[in-house]
């Protein structure tokens, strides 16, 4: 299995690559916003008290002849409930995601449409994170798989299968495997992800349904040798183009809820924090 990680990361590299390579052609569009989301029932594994968290986010998404990319990092700030190494402040989280499609009816100048799916795709990207708590992980991720882009009449509904290869770190004295400086790889998985975006009008209204749901499989034993479980992950929201109804402005300022749903937390489970069900008020602010 590590054998087969190691070529999902060359793999990925070479997507990766391809993706930032000088285009063919410009930028079709792209969207560019600095969001805000804040909830006050956020979890975190072993511990059993309910934590605020400030988010914010930059998020990037463009489109050009061949493909797309997207761009998201997310800076978390928690209360005290989450503390940072050797204080008694809240921990800071940086989280960056990015994944590139390569359409490739497109590439390849055919018509690859079926039932409801417009487009098919290869999509590879990473995940990086770290974050100041004791634990201080440090997540390397790489992925790699077909998406199917299905045909809706506004926005977009994206289904993907990945083949994911992680990495990280545990600073909690005794974990990670010997002589690793507790790092750990686990095993390959896979990623069943659905991603939306649906604007829509709601009488005089305009709104927009969007989020993600990841559904990720065992990636074998944890930093302590226990046995993972398989990990669901969704955030959504509903949002109000406020920029319009106030100023005129379409897609500038948005306002709206949200809802993150997280269940076995980085695979963890039969133990406090592992299972998340958070609220969340939202901004989004596209220039």
């Amino acid at each position: 299995m590590k054998q087969i990680g190691k070529r999902l990361l060359s793999v990925s590299a070479v997507a990766l690559a391809v993706s930032a390579a000088p285009q063919l052609s410009a930028a079709t569009w792209s969207d560019t916003y600095i969001g805000y989301r804040y909830g006050t029932q956020f979890t975190e594994p072993n511990n059993p008290n309910d934590i605020k968290k400030h988010v914010l986010q930059l998020t990037h998404a463009s489109g050009y002849a061949y493909g797309q990319n997207f761009f998201n990092v997310d800076l978390l700030q928690s209360d005290g409930n989450d503390k940072a190494n050797g204080s008694d402040k809240g921990a800071t989280e940086a989280y960056l995601t990015y994944r590139h499609q390569l359409h490739l009816g497109k590439v390849f100048d055919t018509d690859l449409s079926f039932g409801p799916v417009k487009e098919v795709a290869l999509t590879a990207g990473f995940d990086l994170n770290t974050k100041n708590t004791t634990f201080a992980p440090r997540k390397r991720m790489l992925v790699a798989g077909p998406t199917l882009k299905f045909d809706v009449p506004k926005g977009f509904v994206d289904l993907s299968l990945f083949y994911a290869y992680e990495q990280n770190h545990c600073g909690l004295p005794g974990c990670g495997a010997p002589g690793n400086k507790n790092d750990i790889s686990f095993d390959p998985y896979y990623v069943i992800g659905l991603a939306w975006g649906l604007p829509f009008q709601a009488g005089p209204v305009p709104m927009k349904f969007q989020g993600f749901a990841n559904y990720n499989t065992e990636k074998g034993n944890d930093y302590f040798n226990n046995g993972t479980k398989p990990e669901v992950l969704s955030r959504s929201s509903l949002m109000v183009d406020v920029g319009q109804l106030a100023f005129n402005k379409s897609n500038t300022l948005w306002a709206g809820v949200g809802y993150e749903y997280w269940d076995n937390k980085f695979g963890n489970h039969g133990k406090p924090g592992v299972d998340t069900r958070a609220p969340t008020f939202q901004l989004e602010w596209h220039f």
